[in-house]
C-alpha cells in the first residue's frame, strides 16, 4: 500500500514533462533542460543537438509511460479496504483472493497457505479415489488435521486432504477395552462416544480438538512418567497409500512399518482408521500447589513415582514452581475435604489491579478507557487477563516481570483440589495465540531419575535472566514413558526410560502485523539461545508439531545431520519412496527435514 500511495503521488509530477514545448520554458532544475543553440565551444551542429534532445525526450517519456502503467497495475491489483491500514507490513497478503482459493491457517495464525485443492472425503472409498487420482496426476494432497500444530506441519499450498467428515466411532470392544475409529474424529468426540461403555483414553494432551490421525502422527503426549506418548496407544492402523493402496498395519501385520508409521508425520500414507487401547473411565483428583526449585529438588523423585500425572509450571524471573498432580480417586476414601482459602475473584484481584494500573500507564497506546476497566475485566479468565496485560507492552522485560509476578501470586491463591473425569481434569488452558518450542530429552528411569530435567530448567531460567529475555509464564515441564515408535522424540528400546518435555512460549496477544512480527523475531532469538546452549548438551529434540525449519542453508544442513543421529531417517525415507514415490503426501517442511531426490 505504501508503494502504491507513493507511486500515485509521484504521477502528477510526470505530466508537465509530457508537454514541454521548448527548453526555454523548462525550469533550470528539470531533467529535460538542454540548450538547443550551439555555443562557440560546441563542435556539433544544431540539427544533431536537436536530434539528441528528441531522443532524450522520447526515452524519458517512455520511462514515464512505464511508470504510469506499473502504478496503475499495482493500485488496481491490490486495492485495500479502509480498515486495512494497519496491515501495511504484509502488503500482498491482503489482496483479494479468487473464489476457488481456500485459505488454511493453523490455530495460532503463525502459518497460513492458500490452495485450490482441499479434499474432504466422507468415507474410505472416497479417500482411496482421492489418493489414487492424485498419485496418477502427481499432484500433492498433504494430510492436514485440525490445524492445531504450532508449526503448520500439515499445510501445503499445492493441495491438502482433510478427514473432518470421517469422524465415526466404528467399533467398541468393552472386554478388550479397544475402540476402532475413523481418523478424522476429534479427541473430545471420541471420549464422548465411548464414555457410555465406561472407557476413555489413557492420556490427553493439553487440548481436545485434535483429530486422532493428527495427534498420533506427530507423536503428541500428555504427562505422567509411567504413561507413554499417545502414539503408543495405537494397536493397529489402516493406511491409504499412493503406491500400495489401502493396507493395515499392526504389531502382527508388518510390525516394522507399523512402528515406523505410527509416528509417520503423515508421509507414509493417509491414516484412515485407528484402533486404540483404552482404559477404564475414572474420576481424577487434581492437586495444585506452589513450590520452589529448592523444594522440587528434594521431592522430585517421589513426585514422579507416586503420581499418575504430574507437571511443573515455572514462572520466569521468580522462584515459583507450580506443581500439578492428578491421581484416581480412591473408591474407599473419596476426595479430601478441602475449603479453598481464596475465591476465584480474590485470586484474580491482584491481576486485575495490575491491569488497571498498567492501562493507566499505557493510556496513550490503548484506546480503552480506565473508567471501564472493572466492567471489561470482571468476567475474564486468568489467561484472558494475561493476554490483555501482555498486549500492552509484550517485549518490555520489566513489564513482563510484573505480569509474571502477578501470575505467581494468582497461583499461590489458587492452591487446592479439583475433581473431575480425566478428559476434564487433564486439559490445560494454554492461553491465546502463541509461538511455542517444545523439546524432549531423556531423564533417566523412573527408578533412578537422572535429575537432568531439573538441571535443564535451572540453566534455562539462568539463560533467560542473563540475556534479559522478555519470557512470559509458564514454562511447562511434563514427562512421559518411552515410545516404541521409531520416529517419536521419546523413542527408546529400554522400556523403563523416561523423557522430559519442556515448552517455551511467547504469546501473540495482538493482531497488529508489525507487533506480531516483532514478537516473532524475539521468540526466535529466545529459541535460538536455548538451542545453542541446551539442546546438544541434553540431547533435546523438538516436538514434530513444533519444529521450525531454518532458512539459513548451513543451519538447515546441521539440523538434517542432527536428526539423522537421533532417528532412522534412511528407513523412513525408504518407506516414503516405496509407499509414496511421487511425494504427493509431502510438503516443503518435510522435504527440507528429510530431503529426497524425487520432486514433483
Amino acid at each position: 500500500m505504501l508503494r502504491a500511495l507513493t507511486l500515485r503521488r509521484s504521477l502528477p509530477s510526470l505530466h508537465p514533462r509530457r508537454h514541454i514545448k521548448s527548453p526555454a520554458s523548462t525550469s533550470s532544475s528539470t531533467i529535460f533542460e538542454r540548450p538547443l543553440k550551439p555555443t562557440s565551444a560546441c563542435p556539433f551542429s544544431t540539427t544533431s543537438t536537436s536530434t539528441a534532445s528528441d531522443a532524450e525526450l522520447r526515452k524519458y517519456l517512455g520511462y514515464g509511460a512505464l511508470l504510469l502503467f506499473c502504478g496503475a497495475a499495482t493500485y488496481y491489483s491490490f486495492p485495500f479496504s479502509e480498515n486495512a491500514k494497519h496491515k501495511k507490513a504484509q502488503i500482498f497478503r491482503y489482496a483479494p483472493l479468487p473464489d476457488d482459493l481456500h485459505t488454511v491457517s493453523n490455530w495460532s495464525g503463525t502459518h497460513e497457505v492458500q490452495t485450490r485443492i482441499f479434499h474432504q472425503p466422507e468415507n474410505v472409498q472416497q479417500l482411496e479415489n482421492v489418493v489414487n487420482e492424485a498419485h496418477q496426476k502427481k499432484t500433492r494432497i498433504r494430510p492436514v488435521g485440525s490445524g492445531l500444530s504450532p508449526n503448520g506441519i500439515g499445510l501445503s499450498r499445492a493441495g491438502m486432504v482433510n478427514l473432518a467428515l470421517m469422524d465415526r466411532v466404528l467399533e467398541v470392544d468393552k472386554e478388550k477395552k479397544t475402540v476402532r475409529v475413523e481418523a478424522g474424529i476429534r479427541v473430545q468426540q471420541l471420549v464422548d462416544g465411548i464414555k457410555d461403555y465406561g472407557l476413555t483414553l489413557q492420556n490427553f494432551a493439553s487440548i481436545r480438538e485434535q483429530q486422532i490421525g493428527g495427534i498420533v502422527q506427530v507423536g503428541a503426549h500428555g504427562t505422567g512418567a509411567r504413561l507413554p506418548p499417545i502414539d503408543e496407544q495405537v494397536i493397529s492402523m489402516k493406511l491409504v497409500t499412493p503406491a500400495k493402496g489401502t493396507i493395515e498395519v499392526s504389531k502382527e501385520k508388518n510390525p516394522e512399518l507399523f512402528y515406523l508409521a505410527r509416528c509417520g508425520l503423515g508421509a507414509l500414507g493417509v491414516v484412515a482408521e485407528v484402533t486404540l487401547q483404552c482404559v477404564e473411565r475414572q474420576e481424577l483428583l487434581e492437586h495444585t500447589t506452589v513450590s520452589s526449585m529448592k523444594e522440587i529438588k528434594k521431592n522430585h523423585k517421589k513426585l514422579l513415582s507416586d503420581n499418575k500425572h504430574v507437571k511443573y509450571l515455572y514462572v520466569p524471573y521468580t522462584d515459583t514452581v507450580v506443581v500439578v498432580t492428578c491421581n484416581p480417586i480412591s473408591k474407599w476414601k473419596g476426595p479430601p475435604k478441602f475449603k479453598p482459602k481464596y475465591t476465584n475473584d480474590e485470586a484474580l484481584q491482584h491481576v486485575r489491579e495490575l491491569y488497571s494500573e498498567s492501562l493507566q500507564k499505557y493510556r496513550n497506546i490503548k484506546d480503552e478507557s480506565p473508567d471501564n476497566v472493572e466492567t471489561d475485566v470482571s468476567e475474564l479468565s486468568f489467561t484472558e487477563l494475561r493476554d490483555k496485560l501482555l498486549a500492552l507492552d509484550p517485549l518490555n522485560k520489566d513489564h513482563i516481570i510484573k505480569v509474571n509476578q502477578a501470575e505467581a501470586e494468582f497461583w499461590k491463591k489458587s492452591e487446592g483440589y479439583r475433581v473431575g473425569w480425566s478428559d476434564e481434569i487433564l486439559g490445560f488452558d494454554c492461553g491465546g495465540q502463541q509461538w511455542v518450542s517444545e523439546t524432549c530429552f531423556p531423564a533417566g528411569t523412573l527408578a533412578k531419575p537422572s535429575m537432568k530435567d531439573l538441571e535443564f530448567m535451572e540453566e534455562l531460567k539462568q539463560l533467560i535472566e542473563k540475556e534479559e529475555i522478555p519470557a512470559p509464564a509458564p514454562i511447562e515441564q511434563r514427562w512421559s514413558a518411552c515410545s516404541r515408535s521409531a520416529m517419536s522424540p521419546a523413542s527408546s528400546s529400554a522400556e523403563d526410560d523416561i523423557f522430559s518435555w519442556v515448552g517455551i512460549i511467547m504469546y501473540l496477544p495482538t493482531m497488529d502485523a508489525r507487533q506480531r512480527k516483532e514478537i516473532t523475531d524475539e521468540f526466535f532469538h529466545y529459541r535460538h539461545l536455548t538451542q545453542a546452549k541446551l539442546w546438544d548438551h541434553y540431547s533435546a529434540f523438538e516436538h514434530w508439531a513444533k519444529i521450525e525449519v531454518p532458512k539459513d542453508k548451513e543451519e538447515l544442513a546441521a539440523l538434517q545431520a542432527r536428526l539423522r543421529k537421533r532417528f532412522p531417517v534412511d528407513a523412513y525415507n525408504k518407506s516414503r519412496r516405496e509407499l509414496d514415490p511421487n511425494g504427493i503426501l509431502s510438503n516443503n517442511k518435510l522435504e527440507k527435514l528429510f530431503p529426497l531426490p524425487v520432486t514433483i
